[in-house]
């Protein structure tokens, strides 16, 4: 399976909501597989289509990195979700850092909900819901963001955007240099 070029800031399709997809979208299954392959060369723990440039709300998630360190942990991976959506459960909130493929170099802390609901259609387009916390919960918050135009850095504070400005200028300007493949910019 080909690996897909990976978009980064400022790239139109990471800022629009992303369209719903449809069981007869043609050759669907074929991007499902380039998206993991995509994200496996990346090493990435999750990859949502917008960040390979297809404006659908579909990401993949193989998360099982996380967590290969402790004893009885949950397998995470590898996933598809479809048409997801999610809401939190609770009011609990934590803090980590989080990074992306598509904004290379830049880690930042992010809060987000601590549980979460998530309603999806699996790979074969069968309606799931699931309850999830930690950091799996973060993985797919951070992906579902993608589908609606929001990058992890549209959280941070007014003073956290001022001191990553020229990092994000740097990569709107292609000048990152990554292991993986990225999309040429069009400037």
């Amino acid at each position: 399976m080909p690996v897909l070029p990976i978009v980064t800031y400022d790239d139109p399709v990471l800022l629009a909501k992303a369209d719903l997809v449809h069981p007869d979208h043609p050759d669907i299954q074929t991007l499902i597989d380039d998206m993991f392959d995509t994200m496996y060369e990346a090493d990435g723990v999750g990859l949502a289509a917008p960040q390979v440039g297809y404006s659908l709300r579909l990401f993949v998630v193989d998360a099982d990195v996380i967590t290969e360190d402790q004893e009885e942990a949950e397998s995470y991976g590898p996933r598809v979700y479809i048409n997801p959506d999610i809401e939190a459960i609770g009011e609990e909130t934590w803090s980590a850092e989080e990074g992306c493929l598509s904004l290379p170099e830049i880690r930042e802390k992010v809060t987000r909900p601590h549980r979460i609901k998530i309603r999806y259609q699996d790979r074969d387009f069968k309606t799931c819901e699931e309850e999830h916390e930690g950091w799996f919960a973060r993985v797919l918050q951070h992906e579902y963001d993608h589908l609606n135009g929001v990058l992890f850095i549209d959280y941070l504070g007014a003073l956290r955007k001022r001191l990553i400005k020229n990092n994000l200028e740097e990569i709107r300007l292609g000048n990152v240099k990554t292991e993986y493949q990225l999309a040429p910019k069009a400037l």
